[in-house]
């Protein structure tokens, strides 16, 4: 009989372990809860349990950061009193957000590393770790961190800001899409009250409470939905006026878990991460009700094969699901088909649907005939699947395909690939990240493996990077918005989040040195603790020390969203 463990229950932990009835009682009070109908609600998921186990009551004072541009954040604020304040333009500089200002490494730098091996490892001059210009931090009584402004006036005189009062939301888009904060807003009384909602209990509320899915959705519209919908192709022939409509009539859902990588790592050491645990967005065989624009996470695109499935392909943000058979069906109505193929969502989806009588009025009649998929095949033939996910499966074979899909692999932007095959454990590749970081290696040669393809345990700068969220510094962060992931030493607290969102073990706590080698001491005399990972040496001129270091050709940096690279590569 296999193994079994316990079934993760939707409130075993709650948001706030102190939220006491009369919180909940006082919540219910204020609007716009005090508008809600609690009878509209699901007995599994009642009203005041939800404002029980999803919700936080917060204090900020003023000048502290409450949620920072470029953070990926999994709840959204409503003021209860007091006031906030938006930056809207210029964006503050990175020093006041806790990051590091991008650059490369200069020659005396990059000559220092060849002298460098004696230092002792994992060692900084005290003075590297001092704080950062004009941000400073506290713990309050619940060991939460803040981080605040400390030259507010300089802040308010340079940038233009607009002030937030009580019953605004914000943050809910973000906490929403699983798209990074646009704007830093921060506390602009000298007490500010807040009630932070976790991302799972705002859609329930949305759910159940009409008035306030209609307002979150309208905010969606105005604020991010065109900008959306004229970066994807299908709408670059629309009007201003026509885009406007279909920003209007498009729909939004979300499948799957924000935080993910919890619960995947559960699951894989139970060994039971299969397709069937996975929420299905579109189900093969239904009636196309909608094209499915993938806004955040990804998606397993599916077929049915014997009395089971087989993957085809995994498809991300950006990418569109369910257009070849909508453009069939309005083609040719006398020969209508269903969906080809089942998508579903890994770890968290957030998708946008465009209904088919939108795409049918006003989208499709403004494509022109060349950007048209060809017909799709009758019924009575062997359906295949489009070219994209045919030359996926083809590629790099069945096998290799779900290995990728299982590990969560095609998060991975500059995954470390490693061909077994050529690999000779030279270490040469760990030899070189080490000179590049100060005697600091930041990767370890090994991880899972399929035949002769390994994917090292070292940081694959994600598409989708959850060791963002939740990181109460901002000292883990984008060095740009689609760039490498960077941890800022400076701003580091060593509270762990970063190392146990990461779902591939790439992110490790080390106790620091100074540069005699001794352990850095905090107040509480323990060691002050440090997280690391590979930067894909961002600031290097030549790139990744460890991939220009192989002598046999064995290592790449790679996107494994490429398939065709990974399998040309592998193919050499």
């Amino acid at each position: 009989m296999p193994p079994t463990i316990e079934r993760p229950q939707r409130w075993d932990v709650a948001f706030d372990s102190e939220m006491t009835d009369a919180a909940v009682g006082r919540l219910l009070a204020i609007a716009p809860f005090s508008a809600m109908d609690e009878a509209k609600f699901s007995k599994r998921t009642p009203l005041r349990e939800i404002l029980r186990n999803d919700t936080s009551i917060r204090l900020y004072r003023k000048g502290e950061i409450i949620v920072r541009q470029g953070d990926y954040g999994t709840s959204a604020f409503l003021i209860l009193s007091g006031a906030t304040r938006v930056v809207l333009k210029p964006d503050l500089p990175l020093s006041l957000l806790g990051r590091q200002a991008p650059g490369k490494k200069g020659i005396f730098r990059t000559l220092a590393q060849l002298w460098s091996s004696n230092r002792p490892p994992e060692s900084f001059r005290r003075a590297q770790l001092g704080h950062g210009e004009g941000l400073g931090a506290r713990r309050n009584e619940n060991e939460e961190v803040h981080v605040f402004l400390q030259d507010l006036p300089r802040v308010l005189g340079q940038h233009r800001t607009e002030q937030m009062i009580a019953g605004d939301f914000f943050g809910e888009i973000a906490a929403l899409s699983r798209m990074p904060r646009t704007s830093t807003i921060f506390a602009d009384t000298d007490e500010v009250e807040l009630i932070e909602i976790r991302w799972q209990g705002l859609r329930d509320l949305m759910r159940y409470d009409p008035a306030l899915q209609q307002h979150i959705n309208r905010i969606y519209r105005e604020r991010a939905m065109a900008s959306f919908l004229r970066a994807t192709p299908m709408f670059r022939h629309l009007t201003k006026e026509q885009l406007a409509q279909v920003a209007e009539q498009v729909e939004f859902a979300t499948y799957g878990d924000y935080d993910w990588s919890g619960e995947y790592k559960r699951l894989a050491k139970a060994g039971s991460v299969t397709p069937e645990k996975e929420p299905v967005i579109v189900q093969q065989g239904d009636y196309p009700n909608g094209v499915v624009l993938v806004r955040a996470g990804f998606a397993r695109v599916s077929q049915k094969f014997g009395t089971g499935e087989r993957t085809l392909n995994y498809i991300g943000a950006g990418h569109v699901f369910g257009f070849d058979e909508i453009a069939h069906n309005w083609r040719e109505p006398s020969a209508s088909v269903s969906f080809q193929f089942t998508l579903r969502a890994i770890g968290y989806t957030h998708v946008i649907v465009v209904p088919t009588h939108v795409m049918e009025k006003i989208v499709l009649p403004s494509l022109p005939p060349k950007d048209l998929p060809a017909l799709i095949a009758p019924r009575d033939v062997e359906i295949a699947a489009p070219a994209p996910t045919e030359l996926a499966r083809d590629l790099v074979g069945a096998e290799t395909l779900e290995f990728l899909t299982e590990n969560r692999f095609f998060n991975g932007t500059a995954s470390m690939v490693i061909d077994l095959d050529r690999c000779t454990r030279c270490d040469d590749c760990v030899r070189a990240c080490a000179s590049t970081h100060d005697n600091n290696p930041r990767f370890l040669r090994h991880g899972p493996s399929i035949g002769r393809l390994m994917i090292a345990n070292s940081c694959m700068h994600c598409a989708d990077p959850v060791c963002m969220i939740g990181c109460p510094t901002g000292a883990i962060h984008r060095e740009s918005f689609a760039g490498q992931v960077v941890i800022n030493p400076v701003t580091c607290i060593g509270c762990k989040a970063c190392a146990n969102n990461c779902p591939y073990d790439s992110i490790r706590m080390v106790d620091v040195r100074d540069e005699n080698g001794d352990f850095m001491m905090g107040e509480d005399l323990k060691p002050i603790a440090k997280a690391t990972k590979c930067d894909l040496c961002v600031e290097n001129h030549g790139g990744p020390a460890c991939q220009n270091a192989c002598p046999h050709g064995a290592l790449e940096r790679m996107n494994l969203n490429n398939l065709t690279a990974l399998a040309d590569w592998m193919k050499r």
